[in-house]
Order: C-alpha cells, then structure tokens, then sequence
C-alpha cells in the first residue's frame, strides 16, 4: 500500500479525532540538560546563536518565516531548544523574555515549512513541555491556555507523520515529542502508536557497533539525549521501555568514548562542534552504561589509536546513504546531511592537549561558509587536485567514495593503520591510501599518504593545528616546530612535497584562527612520507 496514501488517511482521521485540551500537562516534566548563559545572553540581546551562527531574532513576529536564516537555524528557532539557553541565565528578566518570544511565536502566522516539520514539530513539543515549570506554570491564564491549545494541535499533525521519513536524528526527535505530548495529554491510543514505533526508530538510528547512522559524534552525543529523555519519560509515567531502548544505550555511551580527546571533548568528524567536557560527563553518567571506549567502530569505520599519551582517532568509513529527497520545507532526509568530505582525516591529541585536529562546522550558517568547513580541505587528510573526496550538496553529498576500506595490526603496543578510499576515482582515476603507524611509547607517529593513478595529479596534505599549538617552520624548510599549551614540543617532518605553514580557522564555538601545516606535491609524484615526533627537552 503507498506509504503517501496512508499518511493522507492518517491525517484525515486525526482530523476526525476529537482531542480533550486540559489546562496544564498531566505529568511534571524536567529537562535535563543545562543550557548555556552566554547564548541566553544573546537572546535578551535579541539575537540567537545556533551552532555558532548569531542572527537576530525578528522584530516583527510575522517575519518568523523563510527568510529569517538558513534551514537549520530556522529549524532550532522553531525548535525551542532554546530555551534551556534563558532558564540558565536564572532571571525573572530571562523567563519574561522566554514568554514573550513564545507569544510572538504563537501569535505570528504560519508562514515558514520548516516550522511544521516532524523533526521540528517534536522538537518543540519537548522543548514546551520539559520546561512547562519555567515558562508557563505562573503565567497567565491565557497565555498557558493558548500554549495546551498549539502543543495539542502539534501532536495531532505529528503522529499521522510517524515514522517520520527522514533517515537521520531528526525521526528520533519526533518520536520522541509524540511520545512526551502523548503522556502529557493522557492519550492512549497515540501513546501505545509511539511504543510500537520505538524499537524499530531506535534500529534505524543506533548501528551495531553503538555509533549513530550520521556517523558524527556530535549528533551520537544528541541521539544518546534523546535515548535517556525517552527512558527517563517512560520511567516516570510507570511504562515499561522495550528491550531495544537499555540495549541501544549499552552500545551507544562506549561507542561515544571513542571519540573522546584528552581533554573530554569530542573529534570533530561530520557536523560535529565543540561540546564542554562536563556535558559529556553528564550524559554519560545518565546513560548509566559502562564500558570503556572502544578501539574500532567497525559498522561507522572508525579507529582509536592509543599509546603512552597519545591518541589519534581516525575516520576510515565511507559515508552514509543519501536516501531521502529533500522535500520543499528546505530540509534534507538523508543521514548524510551535514556530512564532510573528511574520508581518511585523523585528529591527535597529547594528554589534555589537541594537536592535529578538523576545522569542525558550522550547519547553521549560510551555504558558503557551511561547505567550506565541510571541504577535503579543511580537514586534516590529503586533498587532491583540489577536489573535495566527496562532492558536497546542499542536501548531503553527491558523488562519494564507495569503497573505503581500514586494516589495523598490532606488535608489542606499536599499533599500524592502513586505509583506502576511492573517492576521486570517477572524477580523476584515483585511489588514495593512507598508512599510520603509533610507537608503543606513543612519541612517534608516522604516516604515508599515496596516490595510485596513472598519471597523479598534484596534491596537497595537510595538518590542521589546534588554536593554542604554535608552529614555527624551521629555517631549511624541513621541518615545522610545534609547541603545546603544556610546554610539550613535538616536530613535524615530510618527505616527499615541500612543508609550509599557513593560516587556518578551527570553529570551535565560535571561529579562531589557528595554522595549518601543509605538504605540497606536484604532479607526477605518487606519495608522501610524513612523521610527528616528541622533541626531547634538550633539543626544544
């Protein structure tokens, strides 16, 4: 039967079903994340930060439409995650200003798709009612009243829409508000619809391995939130969780792990930002999982090596798929929306100090500066001819590699990595491998980048540093000096194509400069042999 039918049929009976609005939420609910003053800051400033992207909220409300910002900043403005952002703050200054955006938001017209998207719709739904208490619970009559009256309207054109059709976080997130709106309306019927959708929603986003189908810790972080609220509501309601939402969350806490630095803070693979330590922490103590971060994510494709005090996390996987068409709300369906092209990019960290890293991300900024932090480029791999590994779309990603395949062996605790991908193979003939190898001490990393092509074209390898590592090109060219914030220093030599060192930015919370050192090859040469080594005291 044609799943669009009976969408069509869902809505119409959804219609039909008369819907009791009572006066506040049946149950209490609490949301459980901390927010973060600075961006609430922002907000009574009128401005609203997503994802490191500051555009102002509009004056008038009935401009919360389609030319406010991009989809995605669009989105968490309709998405009210924000919230947590002015109860951090602590005021009464703050709950007043969360009232009144609320309002505008009520009273504005209808005029921006995105607004009414499942992912959206659910996301708001949770966002209302894990912080009824704040922004509601003493307000007045009328304005709790018009909120009940919009939270059911919104659950009731969700769940005809359930499962939802994206195939990324996003169906979670509306699983997620229709499952939160059900309890908190007392109705049953949609109740029992969301715990019969849940196991397989909880398939779909959470691979064997524990990683999540975006393959970005930033959005596993998130999906592993939505994992905990889900028990956690189900729990207080007396409602049993299926078996799939505990199993879910033995694999995903380990699987987050693995991508943390030293510092506690994650690698910045596929979308992903920074994000405080303590946060991490939180969610992990939440996720009441243990286990130890793992070596490999065989499903996702990636690798932790880990030696003395070093750590290199590596992205030996191929991107995820790209079904789902964008439909003219503006958002993408497909797992690979916000993905990079970063195929083969490591980061390395010493201790508590990050040395090579990703330039990280921007999703909610205009396209140019989007894709820019989404390019080969600005990861730390090799780019090839100037060509992105993957090609990058509004939507996701276009032409990908296909194959991307990993090899790891271990010797005495000296650890090697080798990988290859063809990314470049259709457009230039191309496949790239790259070799890594860890010293049991953890003092040397070394590694060979090689082009297998005909006729190579030149390319470019490049180390991305992170903003308090200072880098100093030695005199004869041959090697870069890199300094730590911990007075570490560590040298960088290549073989193979001339070193220099240029100007970077790493968006980490907001966008720093920082270096890059960079291996340049011409044409013709086939591969770049590169080491990072401890400098011993003596010779700093």
């Amino acid at each position: 039967m044609n799943g669009s039918w009976l969408r069509g049929a869902r809505r119409t009976l959804a219609g039909l079903k008369p819907i009791r609005v009572p006066e506040a939420p049946s149950r209490a609910f609490r949301d459980l994340w901390p927010g973060d003053a600075a961006r609430g800051q922002h907000l009574l400033e009128g401005e609203l930060e997503v994802a490191g992207t500051v555009r102002p909220l509009p004056d008038d409300p009935s401009a919360f439409g389609p030319t406010a910002g991009s989809p995605t900043w669009r989105a968490a403005l309709h998405g009210f995650s924000w919230l947590r952002d002015l109860r951090a703050l602590g005021t009464d200054a703050a709950r007043m200003h969360a009232r009144d955006i609320t309002r505008a938001w009520l009273e504005a017209p209808a005029t921006d798709p995105v607004a009414t998207t499942p992912e959206v719709v659910g996301a708001r739904l949770s966002a209302w009612l894990g912080h009824w208490d704040f922004i509601a619970a003493t307000a007045e009559d009328g304005f709790r009243r018009a909120l009940m009256v919009r939270l059911a309207s919104d659950v009731r054109t969700l769940m005809p829409e359930l499962p939802a059709e994206a195939r990324h976080r996003g169906a979670l997130v509306a699983l997620k508000g229709a499952l939160a709106a059900a309890v908190a309306l007392e109705e049953e019927p949609w109740l029992s619809r969301c715990l019969k959708l849940l196991p397989a929603e909880i398939d779909r986003q959470i691979m064997p391995d524990g990683a999540h189908v975006e393959r970005s810790p930033g959005t596993l972080l998130l999906a592993l939130q939505d994992l905990i609220e889900i028990r956690n509501l189900l729990h207080g309601a007396g409602i049993e969780a299926p078996p799939h939402l505990a199993h879910a969350l033995d694999r995903a806490a380990p699987a987050l792990r693995l991508f943390r630095h030293g510092d506690g803070g994650l690698a910045a693979f596929n979308g992903t930002r920074e994000e405080a330590a303590s946060l991490l922490d939180l969610v992990l103590t939440q996720a009441q999982a243990r286990g130890r971060a793992p070596l490999i994510l065989g499903d996702a494709g990636f690798q932790r090596l880990q030696a003395g005090r070093t750590l290199v996390i590596a992205d030996c996987g191929p991107p995820p798929s790209s079904k789902g068409a964008t439909p003219p709300d503006g958002l993408p369906h497909g797992a690979d929306r916000h993905h990079h092209a970063g195929t083969l990019s490591f980061e390395m960290s010493v201790g508590r100090d990050r040395l090579i890293v990703n330039c990280g991300a921007a999703p909610a900024a205009e396209g140019a500066w989007r894709d820019a932090l989404r390019a080969t480029a600005a990861h730390s791999t090799l780019t090839l001819a100037d060509t992105n590994s993957s090609e990058l779309t509004e939507d996701g990603l276009g032409r990908r590699p296909e194959h991307v395949d990993a090899e790891r062996h271990e010797a005495s605790g000296a650890q090697w990595l080798e990988a290859t991908h063809d990314g470049w193979k259709k457009p230039l003939g191309a496949i790239h491998r790259r070799r890594l190898y860890l010293a049991e001490s953890g003092d040397d990393l070394r590694g060979e980048d090689i082009i297998e092509a005909e006729s190579p074209p030149g390319f470019a390898v490049r180390f991305h540093l992170h903003h308090n590592v200072a880098a100093t090109l030695h005199e004869d060219g041959g090697s870069v000096l890199l300094r730590l914030p911990s007075g570490s220093a560590w040298r960088l030599r290549a073989r193979g194509g001339r070193l220099s060192v240029e100007d970077s930015v790493q968006m980490f919370g907001e966008a720093r400069p920082t270096t890059q050192v960079v291996v340049t090859s011409e044409a013709g040469s086939a591969h770049v042999q590169w080491a990072i080594g401890r400098v011993a005291p003596t010779e700093g």
